[in-house]
């Protein structure tokens, strides 16, 4: 497995771990890994995007298949199965047929936060992928609306306090920038009211 140097970030003086993102094989990957590749690739190979097309993760997919399918001599296809924070995704490639032609892109919500969040998951990370590559890193960016008075994270804490109530903000439930939104909220002790973003 090839492996990128992590870097850090801090956010009130905890570090925040870039995500490396991992295409990992679905099913007991470990015997697919094991088996003569003579002939494989011999048909297409589906790339699982557990999120909504056009976001970091189904760019990064699609950046590096491009290349891919040249290389292997067959069809690399994405194929986005969105939904329930990248669950629906990742389940799907879980119970695909260890023979290595179904592959997830994944990375900290498929393997860590969606473990640590939900209890009986019918599928266990650790047990159900092998990783085969990292491919990049993604650090969290905090927007802020231009009709808010604030231009760093100091302000709009001062600005949140001073205002209870009037901070609103959103993502996804269940993977990193609800955590990190939540994480925020909490250490800052602001009251700023979170969205549920609509589910792609």
């Amino acid at each position: 497995m090839s492996r990128s140097r992590s870097r850090t970030a801090t956010t009130f003086g905890v570090p925040i771990r870039w995500r490396e993102f991992i295409v990992a094989l679905g099913g007991a990957a470990a015997s697919a890994l094991a088996a003569p590749a003579q002939s494989f690739p011999d048909h297409p190979v589906k790339v699982v995007v557990a999120y909504p097309a056009g976001g970091p993760t189904d760019t990064i997919a699609r950046v590096v298949t491009r290349g891919l399918s040249a290389d292997l001599g067959q069809s690399v296809v994405v194929e986005n199965q969105a939904g329930a924070g990248g669950r629906i995704g990742t389940r799907a490639v879980a119970r695909a047929a260890p023979d290595g032609y179904t592959l997830l892109l994944g990375g900290s919500n498929n393997n860590a936060i969606t473990p640590a969040l939900y209890k009986g998951l019918d599928f266990d990370p650790m047990k159900d992928f092998a990783p085969i590559a990292a491919l990049a890193t993604e650090s969290l960016v905090l927007v802020i609306h231009p009709s808010v008075p604030a231009r760093t994270l100091s302000e709009l804490v001062r600005y949140g306090k001073e205002n209870p109530g009037k901070l609103t903000s959103g993502a996804t439930v269940g993977i990193a920038p609800h955590l990190l939104l939540e994480f925020i909220r909490i250490r800052s002790g602001t009251n700023m009211m979170f969205v549920l973003a609509a589910a792609l």
